[in-house]
């Protein structure tokens, strides 16, 4: 039977030093411990939950954590990040408004996030806020476990249940280099049919946004898709003629202005949707979270890029 007093936070640090370091040996280096002093410390963690928790490496060389030691990491991941949060909310409340405020972003967002954190920082000079960047699935992953206090996305998630406030627009379109033989004209589904889209990966909001748009367009239609993984990887690989690509305008402001991008004029493009500024529904927010919230809010989105659509060549085109 495990027995959960007997666990402390030093042994689950060191297991997951073993864990990231592959080996007692590489993982006491880092803390200063020597092989024996980890081992015991394993060894009592072990007989605390009464389940082995290292095996030998596949390579014969070092350990790796078995299956209930992932849960067990897990478990200490989240333990550390309460203690964060509870360190912040001390110190929040010893000083006012002061303290650390943890700021998730899609990875879309942070084409304008730093802005808006350096203007964050003139306002409340006294707040710490903090970046920590995902794709959609992450954030809100990172919004269920509270690791962040506040995250700017697109459409809020369903679960976890979150407060959601609207901050400014979120234009989407399809781009192309600006020699393409489609660029400047207006094309049909039929014309993109025959080209290699390139996507975003599974789980980011601009992927769901783009298959929802093909879905609907093309009416079921099989689409050639090569996923990357990056803004800057799909911008580079569009530039240099392998494909189109369905992206967030925000991410390409600068490429467009300088006419080393073009947007494409397809049906039912562009698609506006918002920014919204969320957080956990039944997790108050620390004093300086509050404050962060309110200064955001109050920015109106002037953070956003490019206010001004018609940059994008968007100001005589329909949008949904």
């Amino acid at each position: 039977m495990p027995r959960v007093d007997a666990i402390t936070l030093r042994q689950l640090r060191i297991l997951a030093a073993v864990a990231s370091n592959g080996s007692l040996t590489a993982a006491g280096e880092r803390l200063g411990l020597t092989p024996s002093a980890v081992h015991a410390q394993i060894k009592n963690l072990e007989t605390a939950l009464a389940v082995p928790l290292l095996r030998r490496a596949d390579n014969g060389a070092g350990s790796e954590p078995t299956r209930e030691a992932a849960l067990v990491l897990e478990a200490g991941r989240r333990i550390e990040v309460a203690l964060t949060q509870c360190a912040a909310q001390i110190s929040a409340l010893k000083s006012g408004h002061a303290g650390r405020v943890t700021l998730g972003v899609v990875s879309t967002a942070k084409y304008f996030a730093p802005r808006l954190v350096a203007r964050l920082r003139a306002i409340c000079p006294d707040v710490e806020v903090v970046l920590r960047e995902a794709n959609r699935s992450g954030v809100v992953d990172d919004l269920e476990r509270h690791a962040v206090d506040l995250a700017i996305m697109g459409r809020p998630p369903r679960h976890p249940e979150v407060s959601a406030t609207m901050i400014g627009p979120h234009p989407h379109g399809i781009l192309v280099p600006p020699d393409h033989p489609l660029a400047g004209r207006q094309v049909t589904m039929e014309h993109l049919l025959n080209e290699t889209m390139i996507a975003r990966e599974e789980g980011s909001g601009t992927r769901i946004l783009m298959t929802r748009y093909l879905d609907t367009e093309a009416e079921g239609q099989v689409f050639d898709i090569v996923q990357m993984g990056s803004n800057e990887t799909i911008k580079q690989a569009v530039m240099a003629g392998l494909g189109i690509a369905f992206l967030s305008l925000h991410t390409v402001m600068d490429e467009l202005a300088h006419g080393r991008l073009a947007l494409l004029h397809a049906p039912g493009l562009p698609i506006l949707r918002r920014w919204f500024l969320v957080y956990p529904a039944h997790v108050p927010l620390t004093p300086a979270a509050n404050r962060i919230r309110t200064e955001v809010l109050d920015l109106k989105g002037s953070f956003l890029p490019a206010n001004d659509l018609a940059l994008a060549g968007l100001g005589d085109m329909p949008r949904r």
